[in-house]
């Protein structure tokens, strides 16, 4: 029993990956599911979608790597994170849809959250500023809109919980209801000192105490997934959020380590050890994931639309019919022609927090061609992800650290070898891709083999990280400068609209 299955549900699809006790995949399967947008700024999900699909995809994945569940030592589960769900207790039935992290409903209650002069006491005792990408405000519209609902909360009838949690009742038939500390640190609702829920914050939103999960360290035990669902029990040994799985995977395991995720989003995460650091550069503080032990944390920035971009080239635009051929057609042309393109579809985030701000295109010509659109496109994403950089770098420097000397970098988008040499450009440090980019999965399956003592300890799965390239930059620092001034002035245009 050295193979592990980890369950990735993420924003546009779940998926299932068998890793092997190297941490080499096995076998993989994966299937989209619909997104579902009632209205301007509101993104949801059906929850019956979210399980069905991971259900489906775990057990395609045994069958492709010819195994049994008895043949898995453990299973770990990553997920989507701020994604806010809200079930019944008795009968596992949703009360509404799955509000996802994108959605901008809650930025009414964000902001009266601000005028009440509320943001440090949010940020001191979660790490996070008030906006309506955590859950909490999220989980409080739900309470306040869905007909009924607050008052079977009151009743104790309700569960709350992110993806993971919903993933975990159904796996073990309502026996666990269960998160993470990673997962729990993006709700706003978390104290990440104390490591409980806060009963302040709660009041605050005006939350029942009893809609909200047990909380566990990221490597544990969060129960037993059930015989009939993949044909023998399985231990649960691994719970975090995608991005804090993803920091585990890639090795992240040190202050001043850092990696940044491509994938629906971006998200940056620089590890600072057992130091809580606020960010005064427009970061948020995060709980990492972890064994069992002292509370280790990171820095982050978040980018609402990253490889997003590239859906909306393919099914906005229908610019491409796959999302693979965006690099040779973006390879078509020298460079963007001038054209710099900000989506902010759902406003901008980190470092910006522009909740209003909305995607623009700037620097269009009579010669401007769908290539030009397709490049900046691409480039969008890496002028979004060196704006993190560089104000982690400058909060490391701050705490009395050195900036990140080098860029771990995951997830779809990272096989794109014009953006990576273009990050590495923009950065002018080397970015580097490692042998395994499903790292956000392989997270959660080393977060479970440690539990299940597949693993003696986080050193030795320092020795099993590989890099498979290494972007080194080529363009002079002032070239790069020069673009990301360009780039900001295009941000300006867009926020002062």
């Amino acid at each position: 029993m050295t193979y592990l299955l980890a369950l990735d549900q993420g924003t546009s699809s779940s998926r299932s990956i068998v890793f092997d006790r190297d941490g080499h995949v096995v076998a993989m399967a994966q299937r989209e599911f619909r997104q579902i947008y009632p209205q301007p700024g509101w993104v949801e999900h059906d929850p019956r979608d979210l399980w069905t699909t991971q259900l489906e995809t775990a057990r395609e994945a045994l069958a492709q790597a010819g195994l049994k569940a008895s043949d898995i030592r453990a299973v770990g589960i990553t997920n989507q994170r701020e994604t806010t769900l809200l079930w019944n207790r008795r009968t596992g039935a949703p009360v509404y849809n799955a509000i996802v992290w994108q959605d901008r409903r809650a930025e009414a209650a964000c902001a009266e959250l601000r005028e009440r002069g509320l943001s440090d006491t949010v940020l001191q005792k979660t790490g996070l500023r008030i906006d309506a990408y955590f859950s909490g405000t999220k989980l409080q519209w739900m309470l306040d809109h869905v007909p009924g609902a607050r008052a079977q909360a009151e009743r104790g009838e309700l569960a709350f919980g992110t993806v993971d949690s919903w993933l975990i009742w159904q796996l073990t038939g309502g026996a666990r209801h269960v998160t993470d500390i990673s997962n729990a640190s993006r709700t706003m609702l978390f104290n990440v000192h104390s490591q409980r829920w806060d009963d302040e914050l709660l009041a605050l939103l005006n939350i029942p105490p009893s809609l909200m999960p047990e909380t566990l360290p990221s490597s544990a035990h969060f129960g037993d997934i059930q015989a009939e669902w993949l044909g023998s029990p399985l231990a649960i040994g691994g719970v975090a959020g995608d991005q804090q799985s993803a920091l585990f995977g890639q090795a992240c395991f040190s202050a001043g380590m850092a990696k940044n995720t491509y994938g629906t989003g971006c998200f940056m995460l620089m590890h600072t050890g057992e130091r809580f650091q606020t960010s005064q550069n427009g970061l948020i503080t995060t709980a990492a994931a972890q064994p069992p032990g002292p509370q280790q944390y990171a820095l982050e920035g978040s980018v609402f639309i990253g490889g997003a971009v590239v859906q909306w080239l393919r099914d906005g635009l229908r610019a491409i019919e796959s999302s693979s051929e965006v690099q040779a057609l973006a390879e078509s042309v020298p460079d963007a022609g001038g054209v710099v393109l900000v989506p902010a579809f759902t406003g901008l985030g980190a470092p910006y927090w522009q909740a209003d701000a909305r995607g623009s295109i700037n620097g269009l010509t009579r010669g401007t061609t769908m290539a030009h659109i397709a490049r900046a496109a691409l480039e969008s994403i890496a002028f979004q992800s060196a704006a993190l950089l560089d104000a982690m770098s400058r909060d490391a420097i701050a705490a009395g650290g050195v900036p990140v000397s080098e860029l771990r970098v995951d997830g779809g988008a990272c096989v794109n070898d014009l953006l990576m040499q273009f990050q590495a450009d923009l950065l002018g440090i080397p970015v580097v891709r490692p042998a395994v980019i499903e790292t956000t999965a392989l997270g959660a399956a080393y977060l479970a083999g440690l539990h299940s003592g597949l693993y003696a300890g986080l050193d030795e799965l320092s020795r099993q990280w590989r890099a498979e390239r290494t972007f080194h930059p080529t363009l002079s620092r002032e070239r790069a400068a020069e673009k990301m001034a360009q780039w900001e002035h295009a941000v300006r245009m867009t926020t002062a609209a």
